[in-house]
């Protein structure tokens, strides 16, 4: 009886052990696990913080080119405008010159 005993008591410690001695290794496997799913969000995270960035650089490139563009159509307004006017002033050069020859021929 002593041996069955002694046997049951050693079966029983046997069986704990093991156990006892793997919850370490499944609270690290948890955790390695627990470590990876946030590592996989960060990297998720960080992916999407370049996207917005890239896309808020893209943004900025249009909106530079557009006001390029613009400063561009402005400008060729500008000389155009010049470039009228210039003409407008030899028009009214041109009439004064002949408006003046005529009041002298008049006068002569």
């Amino acid at each position: 009886m002593k041996n069955n005993l002694f046997a049951a008591l050693l079966l029983t410690v046997a069986t704990i052990v093991p156990v006892v001695s793997l919850a370490p290794t499944a609270h690290a496997a948890s955790s390695k696990a627990t470590q990876n799913i946030q590592s996989t969000r960060l990297e998720f995270l960080n992916n999407q913080s370049k996207s917005v960035k890239d896309i808020q650089a893209t943004r900025l490139d249009f909106l530079n080119n557009q006001s390029k563009a613009i400063e561009n159509i402005q400008e060729t307004r500008l000389e155009q405008l010049d470039t009228q006017s210039k003409a407008s002033g030899k028009v009214q050069s041109t009439r004064l010159d002949g408006l003046d020859a005529r009041s002298k021929s008049i006068v002569r």
